[in-house]
């Protein structure tokens, strides 16, 4: 804390024991209010007869200010809780000079303050609450940042996200807006007779996605656990059992880099549907992304990085190969021979050891080709077998699979596939991923005898899907970085 705030935060100490010395508890254990803020201001925005606000009766409210403009006998200051701001008066004859000269005047922006009082509307036409009472709540201790202009040190705002839900107006909208898109992945999902389950975050055998898990040891069984990956391989168990309709909705967690796009705890909605295929999981995903545009945005068409995307359905089809061929201009001789992709791979700088089959690099082409260039919302489907084990092959060409994801302002936003049911084919993919762990492979799948036994006593025509919330918000938000989109994104540790 640099000198002058320092200075500052003596001060406002001082201020916390005259309050003391006053008899005045600085941080009572409770205050009732009446109503939110956002209640009274949403319920009064139109009425601005006299008569009719004072007879609505004394509201008690309560909210930390964020602003103060004393006038002698009079003052004016706001008050805001979550659910918005109001503008509140102060006078020395109501509230008494004693009050309002050893209290209210010693009061600083940042404090919470409890008051009751009636309505009326001042000279320019604001809402206001005529106090007649006013509690100290929490005395403030240090400084808010920029005197309300706002937080912009980034990485301030990621390291004390209580600073930037202060300081920063957009930052509450789009934690908000986070908490209505989850409630409505939900109920969405449960009108469609969908149930919420959960599965264990630790898990002896992580599965249900290519990717680094992050390992701990659980004393009393001595046995390592993996953090979940994903919740796949269970919420299919779930299907075997009867649950023909399921979700999650919850925390995954990859040991992987960190970038605009990528945080290692994450979280994701995935839901399982029996007797239905990956054709039908498109209209389904279709549905769900376009009412969660409406019913939070109140518009299917958005702003994404000054671009206008349309969220209306349908959303363009396109296959794998055509995606490269057609939008990624690769030469078909790439997708057709193996040896011919390493080359161009090559040729793109992309790294080696991920040069493992020919379905894997051109997996990697395409991130680099393709993605780049789905702005609109776009299905790519029927992907290659080898990057894609737990999902049931195309009919008619065994080196496909019936798998799509769903890619939005660029991104890849959600990954879905009709779900490989056959236990003997699993298990041999399962073979098949340990030998390409043996070669290197730290995100190969790992054998899950026990899922395949689950699948030994069937698992129906079933389709799944996982949705990443986090990518999801950062593109109806329109924020740049993933950071911007999680409350509390991972970060290096704070240099002592």
């Amino acid at each position: 804390m640099g000198q002058g705030k320092e200075k500052i935060r003596e001060e406002l100490l001082k201020k916390l024991e005259a309050f003391r010395e006053l008899g005045i508890n600085p941080y009572p254990n409770r205050f009732k209010v009446s109503h939110t803020i956002g209640e009274v201001v949403e319920r009064f925005r139109e009425e601005t007869d006299t008569t009719a606000l004072k007879a609505a009766g004394e509201f008690t409210l309560a909210g930390r200010m964020t602003s103060l403009r004393l006038h002698g006998r009079i003052s004016f200051a706001h008050i805001r809780d979550y659910t918005g701001s109001i503008q509140i008066l102060m006078e020395q004859d109501v509230v008494g000079k004693d009050l309002y000269n050893r209290v209210f005047k010693k009061l600083d922006v940042g404090d919470f303050l409890g008051v009751k009082g009636a309505l009326f509307r001042t000279r320019t036409g604001e809402l206001t609450l005529h106090v007649q009472e006013v509690t100290l709540l929490s005395k403030v201790l240090r400084p808010l940042p920029e005197k309300w202009h706002g937080l912009r040190d980034v990485e301030l705002r990621y390291r004390q996200r209580y600073l930037d839900l202060i300081a920063n107006e957009t930052s509450r909208r789009v934690f908000l807006l986070r908490s209505k898109v989850i409630q409505g992945i939900r109920d969405f999902l449960m009108g469609k007779g969908f149930i919420e389950v959960e599965t264990p975050m630790m898990q002896p055998i992580p599965g249900g996605a290519a990717a680094k898990p992050f390992v701990t040891h659980h004393n009393a069984l001595d046995i390592d656990l993996y953090l979940r990956i994903a919740p796949e391989l269970y919420l299919k168990r779930l299907v075997v059992g009867g649950f023909d309709r399921v979700f999650e909705l919850g925390k995954c967690f990859r040991n992987e880099g960190i970038s605009t796009e990528h945080n290692p705890e994450f979280t994701m909605v995935e839901f399982y549907m029996a007797y239905a295929d990956y054709m039908e999981l498109m209209a389904l995903t279709e549905e769900l992304i376009s009412g969660l545009a409406r019913g939070t945005l109140g518009s299917e068409e958005i702003s994404y990085g000054g671009q206008v995307i349309d969220l209306k359905p349908p959303y363009r089809r396109i296959t794998f190969k055509d995606a490269l061929l057609k939008v990624g201009g690769v030469p078909a001789e790439v997708i057709e021979d193996e040896r011919n992709a390493r080359v161009y791979a090559r040729e793109m700088e992309i790294e080696e050891e991920k040069l493992t089959t020919h379905g894997k690099i051109l997996g990697e082409i395409f991130d680099k080709r393709v993605e780049p260039m789905l702005l609109q919302p776009t299905f790519v489907y029927d992907y290659p077998l080898d990057i894609s084990p737990l999902a049931k092959c195309k009919e008619g060409d065994p080196t496909l699979v019936e798998r799509f994801e769903l890619f939005i302002a660029c991104k890849e936003v959600a990954n879905a596939y009709t779900e490989l049911n056959d236990p003997l084919d699993q298990r041999k993919r399962f073979l098949a991923q340990i030998k390409e762990r043996a070669k290197g492979d730290e995100e190969a799948h790992r054998m899950d005898e026990d899922y395949v036994r689950a699948l030994e006593y069937g698992l129906p025509p079933t389709a799944g899907e996982g949705i990443g919330i986090d990518r999801l918000v950062m593109i109806l938000a329109d924020v740049p970085s993933i950071r911007d989109a999680i409350l509390f994104p991972t970060l290096r540790p704070e240099r002592g």
